[in-house]
C-alpha cells in the first residue's frame, strides 16, 4: 500500500546500505512491514553498524536536476514557517517554471506545538510522503530553527534511497542533510530553506546547481581569508556545527573521513564554538578531514565578556584548534546564516584552493 506513510520506532531504522536487511518498519499506527522475531536492530547495535560502515563503499546517487515543470514540496520537518515568510522561496520557483506544493505542516500549523511545525509524527510522515510520491522532484525544508534531530529515527532511510531527489535546507536542516547522505548515498544540498530571502546571489548558486549539469559550480570569493595554504579535493561534507557536534556518538553522526568539512553556526559565544570543534577534534573528525571551509561567521574578531576578563576571538579559536592540523582551510566563504549565500552539495567531490580563495565541484551534483 504505497500510499501509507512509513516511518521507523526508535529502535528501528531502514538502512539496507549499511547491511540491515529485512529491517522492520514499525509506525505508530502499526502499519508497514514488521521486524522478524529472530531480528534485533536496537540503538547500541545499530549505531555500532553505522559507525562503522565506510562511506566510500556506498554508492553515490545523483538526484535528477530540476526543470521546467518539476513539482516543489515544501514541508517544515523542523520548527514552523508560514505561506507568508516562505513567499520569496514560491515566487523563485515558479517563475523558473516549476510547481510548487506546500504541506500541511506550514499550512496548518498549531500553537500547541510550540517550536515545532507539527508532531514528530506528522512532521516524518508528511516528509516520507514527498519522498514516495513521484510526481514530486524536490523537497524544500521551510525553516531550520529546531526539531529535526526529533524525527530521524522514524524516517525510512532505505525509502528514500530508493527515491533519490533534491532535498534542500540548512541550520538544523544539516542533521538531516548529512544522515541521507551518508546512510543511503543520495547528494543532498545545503542551501536556503524556504523561508530564506532568496537574493539574486542565492538564487543564482542554487540555479547553478540544481538545475544545470552543464558546468559544474565554482566560486572565487576574495573576500575569504586563508589559514593554511594549499589546495586539496574530497566530497563535501557539513553544515551547521551546533547540529554535527550534537550528533557525534549517535547513528547520525557524520562522516568526515577523505572529506572537505564546510562549518557555520550564528550567535554563539567564541567559548561553544571552541567546545564543539574541540569535540570534533577529540572524536577524530577534524583528522579524517582534507581540508576545512569556514562560513560567513558574524563578530569574527570580537571579544566578548567572559569572566573575569574577555573571551578569545572566534578567529583565535579557528586559529588554536584548526591550524595545527595542518591542512588547508577558507575562512569567511558565503554560506550560513547570512542572505547571500551558495548552495553546497553534500557528498560531491570538491576541491579549494586557498590562494585563489576558490571552491569548484569536481562533479555535477545532479544529472
Amino acid at each position: 500500500m504505497t500510499s501509507r506513510r512509513k516511518f521507523l520506532t526508535a529502535s528501528t531504522l531502514g538502512i539496507a546500505s549499511l547491511g540491515l536487511t529485512s529491517l522492520g518498519l514499525a509506525s505508530a499506527t502499526g502499519l508497514g512491514k514488521i521486524a522478524k522475531a529472530n531480528e534485533v536492530f536496537g540503538p547500541q547495535a545499530l549505531a555500532q553498524q553505522t559507525l562503522d560502515s565506510d562511506y566510500s563503499k556506498i554508492e553515490k546517487i545523483f538526484p535528477a536536476k530540476l526543470f521546467p515543470g518539476a513539482r516543489i514540496a515544501i514541508t517544515a520537518p523542523a520548527s514552523p514557517t508560514s505561506e507568508y515568510d516562505i513567499r520569496h522561496a514560491v515566487r523563485f520557483f515558479k517563475k523558473m517554471g516549476c510547481k510548487v506544493e506546500v504541506g500541511q505542516t506550514i499550512k496548518n500549523h498549531k500553537l500547541k506545538w510550540r517550536y515545532f511545525s507539527a508532531s514528530e509524527q506528522e512532521r516524518a510522515e508528511e516528509f516520507m510522503s514527498y519522498i514516495e510520491r513521484e510526481d514530486i522532484n524536490c523537497i524544500l525544508c521551510g525553516r531550520g530553527g529546531y526539531g529535526v534531530m526529533r524525527i530521524l529515527d522514524k524516517l525510512d532511510f532505505e525509502v528514500i534511497k530508493k527515491n533519490p531527489k533534491i532535498i534542500i535546507g540548512f541550520s538544523d536542516i544539516t542533521a538531516l542533510l548529512n544522515s541521507i547522505s551518508k546512510i543511503t548515498g543520495i547528494v543532498s544540498f545545503h542551501g536556503p530553506v524556504a523561508s530564506s530571502s532568496f537574493s539574486n546571489f542565492t538564487k543564482k548558486s542554487l540555479q547553478d546547481v540544481i538545475f544545470n549539469t552543464e558546468q559544474p559550480f565554482e566560486i572565487s570569493y576574495q573576500r575569504a581569508s586563508s589559514l593554511n595554504e594549499g589546495t586539496c579535493q574530497g566530497r563535501l561534507v557539513g553544515g551547521n556545527l551546533k547540529m554535527i557536534a550534537s550528533t557525534i556518538g549517535t547513528p547520525f553522526e557524520i562522516d568526515t573521513r577523505d572529506s572537505i568539512l564546510f562549518l557555520e553556526d550564528t550567535g554563539e559565544h567564541p567559548y561553544k564554538i571552541d567546545r564543539m570543534l574541540t569535540q570534533l577534534k577529540l572524536s577524530g573528525k577534524l583528522d579524517e578531514c582534507n581540508g576545512f571551509i569556514f562560513g560567513t561567521f558574524k563578530k569574527l574578531n570580537q571579544r566578548v565578556p567572559f569572566y573575569p576578563n574577555k573571551s578569545f576571538t572566534l578567529s583565535e579559536v579557528i586559529d588554536q584548534v584548526i591550524k595545527p592540523l595542518g591542512k588547508p582551510v577558507l575562512i569567511g566563504m558565503p554560506f550560513g546564516h547570512i542572505k547571500n549565500k551558495i548552495t553546497l552539495p553534500i557528498g560531491s567531490l570538491a576541491m579549494i584552493d586557498t590562494e585563489k580563495k576558490l571552491l569548484r565541484l569536481l562533479e555535477s551534483p545532479t544529472i
